[in-house]
């Protein structure tokens, strides 16, 4: 599933790694594994400080239960229950990190479920991102709510809610821009949207979710930052880990804003989108770690 980490492995040892596994590993090589993996160094060290020279699976495997099961992040990285219908999903993110393709996505799981959808084309700026969530609704059959290119996002927003309040619509997902070249505006825009959103909601809760491109590895965490400082965010998406090494990032996210990891999406179809389960993440990192030549 998140065998993603064998082609960073395979990348510093030289060669193709075979599946057998090795016993043991010194923890110095562990640590190189693992600054492969893009995972912070502050975290590699918080995760090997207790263990010895020679580090196993299983103590590998305990060490990481242990940080994403742990006290100070497990409360934090769960998903809040929110019951209020519509349910709203405010989907924030830089321009290019698959936002529209990922609320395609969001959108197809809630037809699944038989859950009434509708979309919102936030990124009122953009004729293109406007026009590809366009093609989405088309295809999967669900309204989408636009406005005039250059439209004020944060009345886009509310004629969204409130058409999805007016024909009882289930779920609602509702794109925005992510132009951080003006990082101002960007937090000035959402944060208007949020108020939006809250003021048409009449104050109910609702989801402000960030899709993260995992191929900027923790760089991307700088980007995270600003979203989460000004929005506030539930949750995080990670995209594009289909082509990357870098997935270890989703334990920097982890570390450094203490957020649930909601999906990662593997593919550009609507259907590759696969549910975070993190003892299947540990197991792979794991695996991969212990990968004899």
């Amino acid at each position: 599933m998140f065998n993603f980490f064998k082609k960073i492995v395979n990348k510093i040892k030289g060669e193709e790694a075979k599946e057998k596994k090795r016993q043991s590993v010194p923890k110095e090589e562990l640590e190189e594994i693992l600054i492969g993996f893009d995972i912070q160094y502050d975290l590699i060290e918080s995760l090997l400080k207790h263990l010895g020279d020679l580090v196993t699976p299983k103590q590998l495997e305990v060490a990481l239960l242990r940080f994403v099961r742990g006290e100070s992040y497990y409360d934090k990285t769960r998903l809040k229950t929110i019951t209020t219908k519509p349910l709203v999903h405010l989907i924030v993110g830089v321009n290019g990190a698959g936002k529209t393709t990922t609320i395609a996505k969001l959108a197809k799981l809630s037809l699944k479920q038989h859950k009434k959808t509708l979309l919102g084309a936030g990124d009122t700026f953009r004729a293109a991102a406007v026009k590809q969530l366009q093609l989405w609704g088309e295809k999967l059959n669900i309204q989408v709510i636009s406005a005039k290119e250059g439209s004020d996002p944060s009345s886009l927003a509310y004629n969204t809610i409130e058409s999805a309040i007016a024909k009882n619509i289930d779920e609602v997902f509702i794109d925005t821009a992510g132009r951080l070249h003006n990082q101002t505006n960007l937090k000035n825009e959402l944060s208007k949207i949020a108020r939006t959103c809250s003021k048409v909601l009449k104050d109910a809760p609702f989801y402000k979710f960030l899709i993260l491109d995992g191929t900027q590895g923790s760089s991307g965490l700088t980007q995270a930052k600003i979203f989460h400082e000004t929005l506030a965010l539930d949750g995080v998406i990670m995209t594009k880990l289909d082509g990357t090494s870098k997935g270890g990032a989703i334990l920097s996210v982890l570390y450094e804003l203490k957020l649930p990891i909601l999906y990662l999406g593997m593919g550009e179809k609507e259907d590759d989108l696969i549910a975070f389960d993190e003892e299947r993440f540990i197991g792979d990192l794991v695996d991969a770690v212990f990968v004899e030549q």
